[in-house]
């Protein structure tokens, strides 16, 4: 099939485009700044609040993953209009260019953030796992990236409604692994470790994510693509809840020993939650498969090798 990934150039884009190019796809890469990483894709510069380049970009394709967005959230927190544009107009323009061109499949990039906004009923979220299914409180949608992912998903449902353009959505775990920013909390703490700096923890470091390592998230854009997942959300959730104190754990038994100092928590950071993917598992047959200590050690070995 030929498929396009806007934002391949990205962390997860460009292993997304990975996972599409061995499962034997044609791949073309839309970004706004290319970097060719997979010599087998075409790739292709626009800017996605530009419908008529992107349409132009999207023209030929059967299928289009689109992860474009302001991912960052403080840089959202910082340019709040900039982050309403690109996660929210950003994505009318990538499904007004899809449906211009006759692409009736289109997977949008979310996240389990979403959650966030989860109304439980008369259960708390921390008596069941969520699904897909659990409704949300829009009131209840806290920080600005939330918002703007659950208005992406609202548009994906009514491009369906107005013009029967099939979707998926993939709400994306807590990823992690070779090409993620300097930013990320695992990244951080990899690299303060091999610079002999201390690790530095916001809080108790108590709080937990399920992270995903990024080859296990990406390979589940391929398993998009099948008729099972036409129509549906999934939530690519982690398995095992790891701790910030966790991560430190992990990488002074890897890289040690390290020095940590904590700091105050950080300020609308994502509280976590019991979300299942049981669903992606059920329909797709999709499971994370990389444990989290060979996670990070595949990712110190691809930081080292880039001689950083």
């Amino acid at each position: 099939m030929r498929t396009v990934v806007t934002g391949g150039c990205g962390f997860i884009g460009s292993h997304v485009v990975d996972k599409l190019v061995d499962a034997g796809h044609e791949v073309v890469v839309v970004d706004s700044a290319v970097t060719r990483l997979n010599p087998a894709a075409e790739y292709r510069q626009a800017d996605i609040l530009k419908l008529d380049e992107l349409t132009a970009a999207l023209d030929g394709g059967e299928a289009v993953f689109h992860l474009a967005a302001a991912a960052d959230v403080d840089q959202v927190t910082a340019d709040p209009v900039r982050a309403l544009r690109l996660n929210v107009e950003g994505t009318g323009s990538a499904l007004e260019a899809a449906r211009r061109v006759g692409m009736n499949r289109f997977v949008l990039a979310s996240t389990v953030w979403v959650y966030g906004a989860a109304h439980a009923g008369d259960a708390t979220p921390a008596a069941a796992d969520l699904t897909e299914d659990t409704p949300f409180d829009l009131r209840r949608s806290g920080h600005l990236y939330v918002a703007t992912k659950l208005a992406a998903e609202m548009a994906v449902h009514s491009y369906r409604e107005l013009y029967g353009q099939h979707a998926t959505i993939l709400r994306y775990g807590i990823p992690y692994g070779p090409r993620m920013r300097d930013a990320l909390v695992v990244a951080k703490f990899v690299q303060a470790a091999l610079n002999g700096t201390p690790i530095t923890i916001a809080g108790e470091g108590k709080q937990t994510r399920n992270y995903v390592y990024v080859e296990d998230l990406a390979a589940a854009h391929v398993l998009a693509l099948s008729p099972a997942a036409e129509d549906e959300t999934f939530a690519l959730e982690g398995t095992t809840p790891i701790s910030v104190r966790q991560i430190a754990d992990t990488v002074d038994g890897l890289l040690g020993p390290v020095t940590v100092e904590h700091v105050p928590a950080r300020a609308a950071d994502y509280a976590g939650t019991r979300i299942s993917n049981a669903k992606a598992k059920r329909l797709l047959g999709w499971a994370p498969e990389t444990g989290f200590t060979e996670g990070v050690r595949r990712y110190v070995e691809w930081y080292r090798a880039q001689g950083r």
